[in-house]
């Protein structure tokens, strides 16, 4: 991926002078694109199954280095969009200053979601509640998350039909719209 004996630009690209031997395939540069923005949605939404299962599969095949480069790659073309070249280096530095210790798990926010005082909401019909919780929730992720456990831990207490009409209720719905092929 990076080359020999190239230059950052003031932040206008790279000057390239020559190849390594051991650079980055340019058709397998995509790939790794993908597989490192993979890597970032799993740890930006604090999915740590979805984070452990590609981070096994890299070193698995020793794919590592390659997507750590693009993820470097990625976060220096964040950090150039988002800041002028004189704060770049400060906030990258805080950054640093600010890694935790230990990074073996996703740090996630998952405390400060209220899902039981979302369903108190919506038992009561509290429209306004429900929007504030929404909005004050740092990552939806897990407030619908935690509200997907609690109905599968209130299907067991449905009359026993409930979860057949109310599946053929949403098949009639949105199967049309969505393309789900509707069970007889």
């Amino acid at each position: 991926m990076f080359r020999e004996g190239s230059r950052l630009t003031g932040g206008h690209g790279v000057v390239v002078t020559r190849e390594l031997a051991d650079e980055l395939p340019a058709e397998q540069v995509t790939e790794a694109k993908a597989r490192a923005a993979t890597l970032l949605l799993a740890f930006r939404h604090g999915n740590q199954l979805a984070f452990d299962h590609e981070l096994e599969l890299m070193l698995t095949e020793n794919a590592e280095s390659e997507v750590a480069t693009l993820l470097v790659w990625i976060a220096a073309e964040a950090v150039r969009k988002a800041y002028a070249p004189q704060v770049a280096d400060r906030v990258l530095r805080a950054l640093a200053r600010r890694a935790p210790e230990d990074t073996s798990e996703v740090d996630t926010e998952e405390e400060l979601v209220g899902v039981a005082e979302l369903l108190e909401a919506l038992d009561a019909g509290d429209v306004v509640a429900v929007r504030a919780l929404v909005a004050a929730t740092p990552d939806t992720t897990f407030l619908l998350g935690g509200l997907l456990q609690a109905v599968a831990m209130m299907l067991p207490f449905l009359p026993e039909g409930e979860l057949a009409e109310v599946v053929t209720e949403l098949r009639h719905r949105h199967g049309a719209r969505t393309g789900i092929p509707r069970q007889s």
